[in-house]
């Protein structure tokens, strides 16, 4: 029998989000945000409330990059996200000195 007080809370998709874009890029800069609740019932919408996000991000990492390649490495660094959880993330994504 588990203990309610004991069992882990789940782990948001936006604080997976986060933290891994945090390992992979060192941003100076991120906020993700959960827009979900304004996608409820459209297609996509998987009833958990964790499906449709905004990234804005910005870092070194993407300094002479393009921007395909810039959200190739969000990509990249969400992709099981993305294949399992994620059915929406608008990117905007820039170096520190842009």
């Amino acid at each position: 029998m588990t203990d309610a007080s004991t069992a882990s809370a789940p782990v948001l998709v936006v604080d997976q989000i986060t933290a891994r874009l945090t390992a992979a890029l060192a941003p100076t800069h991120l906020h993700v945000s959960n827009d979900s609740a304004s996608h409820s019932g459209h297609m996509g919408d998987d009833g958990t409330g964790e499906s449709h996000f905004s990234v804005e991000i910005e870092s070194p990492a993407f300094s002479g990059v393009s921007r395909v390649q810039g959200q190739r490495m969000i990509n990249t660094a969400l992709a099981d996200l993305l294949r399992d959880r994620i059915h929406a993330l608008a990117i905007k994504a820039r170096a520190p000195d842009e």
